[in-house]
């Protein structure tokens, strides 16, 4: 957006608000009044997760058992909702941060942290910061990536890759880790880094995309702290998933047809379901199905519910925070649409040619022990939770959402099902719901309550909080199956 008379380099100080279209300024900072009470979401009425954790007392359990902090902290409390796969993330990721493995304890926090930062998510940076130095971690290294050993650095484009454009991994990124001389990984250890990186890649996605607030902080008295805004505006302040924004309940986004909607949802799977019983589509129509999709999602623009066009470069320019920044390389690195107009396509990854069950699975598993069989857990536990309810309704079979929602995510990384109908995604996941997956997939750090808010109006926030949960055990699976690829090619 440059208008006549001005210079780019004048346009490079000043965004677009995506919601309202004002102008800001990349170096904006405001103060903003600590809450007197809150809440683990911003997104969520703290009652609805209170309740929750009251309730089942199987939580204080999980978090006595498997919590390196000790503590109920608010990613937790959340995830509580769903104690069945709370259980399975905890066990995974304390296996991961603190069970023998080939990492040094600090070394992993360190990791997470490098993960982290390319989603600039401060939450969980500042999580790691700590465990980082209650394991013994050195304080020098937190001064920026400078101040740790190059082994540590050389993680900086897997990192990047894996977060953002994970399809440009190749085997050539691996052997230039393992072939390093004194700085070189061993492939237990890469599998290990690439473990946590993938993890805390995807958790981000579930920190912006849940509104989870900060912990409290006790030391903060005088009831203001000066955020930056950044990109973000005012008009949307839990974009910085730091504060509850009292005036953005869900009940101002309430629409007269909500409760027709759902009506309509659940009809279309009913249809879908019998459908299936009619004769099957072709390889070719299914494959042309995909093609469609995928290249519809070029309309789905993160962080705007109202535009259907391509953000320009103008708009998608992020802003990263120089204390965010100090952990990561080329911070304006981000995701580009795998099927870009006007480009030359990529192969699209044919989740049969390397699935995670048959070949992922034991790669990881013999690299990484036990490992594997964590993650596999996690992953059919989300994939299969149900609670046979959709809103209001009981009894409701949610494979074919369920499935639509994790294949619209690997979708966006360019893997393909040949046994998948993409032509059902179109038909369960509306539009707004569409955007909100896209944004906390591939920008979570854009997500706001605003986009929360926008779909699926007579839902539970147990509800939404489960998309999360796909959304982001989705992504993981998404980024280990490039890596493991990488790693398979290397190894052949």
């Amino acid at each position: 957006m440059n208008r006549s008379g001005s210079s780019p380099s004048a346009a490079t100080n000043y965004l677009l608000c995506t919601n309202c279209r004002k102008v800001l300024r990349k170096d904006k900072r405001i103060r903003v009044s600590q809450p007197l009470t809150r809440g683990p979401s911003a997104f969520i009425p703290e009652k609805d997760v209170v309740q929750a954790n009251t309730v089942d007392e199987r939580t204080n359990f999980l978090v006595e058992e498997y919590s390196t902090s000790g503590r109920l902290d608010n990613i937790t409390q959340v995830m509580s909702l769903h104690t069945q796969y709370l259980e399975s993330f905890l066990r995974s990721q304390f296996y991961m941060l603190r069970m023998d493995g080939p990492l040094p304890l600090p070394h992993r926090h360190y990791i997470a942290i490098m993960a982290a930062a390319r989603h600039q998510c401060s939450y969980l940076i500042n999580m790691h910061v700590d465990e980082f130095l209650k394991t013994g971690g050195m304080a020098e290294w937190l001064n920026g990536l400078e101040y740790v050993p190059q082994r540590l650095r050389n993680l900086n484009d897997i990192n990047k890759l894996l977060a953002h454009r994970p399809w440009l991994i190749t085997k050539e990124h691996i052997q230039k880790l393992v072939k390093t001389g004194e700085n070189n990984w061993s492939l237990p250890e890469l599998v290990h880094a690439v473990v946590l990186l993938t993890h805390y890649h995807a958790l981000a996605s579930f920190v912006f995309g849940s509104g989870i607030n900060p912990e409290r902080n006790p030391e903060i008295s005088n009831g203001f702290r000066l955020i930056a805004v950044n990109n973000f505006c005012v008009c949307d302040l839990a974009n910085d998933n730091n504060i509850e924004n009292a005036s953005l309940t869900s009940s101002n986004f309430r629409i007269v047809g909500s409760l027709s909607e759902l009506e309509a949802l659940m009809d279309r799977m009913k249809r879908l379901q019998e459908e299936r019983g009619d004769e099957e589509a072709s390889q070719e129509e299914m494959t042309t199905r995909f093609e469609k999709e995928k290249k519809e999602r070029l309309f789905v623009v993160a962080g705007d519910t109202f535009h259907s066009f391509p953000l320009s470069d103008f708009e998608e320019d992020m802003v990263v925070t120089s204390d965010v920044s100090r952990y990561i390389e080329d911070p304006g690195y981000g995701y580009e649409d795998f099927a870009r107009r006007g480009e030359e396509h990529l192969p699209t990854f044919r989740a049969q040619d390397y699935t995670w069950e048959n070949h992922g699975f034991s790669l990881v598993n013999r690299l990484y022990s036990d490992i594997g069989h964590l993650l596999d857990e996690k992953f059919r536990m989300v994939y299969n939770l149900t609670y046979n309810t959709m809103a209001t309704h009981e009894d409701v079979d949610t494979t074919m959402l369920r499935r639509a929602l994790f294949n619209y995510v690997h979708c966006m990384f360019g893997i393909r099902y040949d046994d998948y109908d993409y032509g059902e995604v179109n038909q369960l996941l509306e539009r707004s719901l569409k955007v909100y997956i896209k944004t906390v997939t591939c920008y979570p750090e854009r997500t706001t309550k605003r986009m929360y808010d926008s779909y699926w109006h007579q839902f539970k926030h147990s509800e939404k909080v489960h998309v999360n949960l796909l959304l982001m055990e989705a992504r993981m699976q998404a980024e280990l199956l490039y890596a493991l690829r990488a790693i398979t090619r290397h190894l052949t």
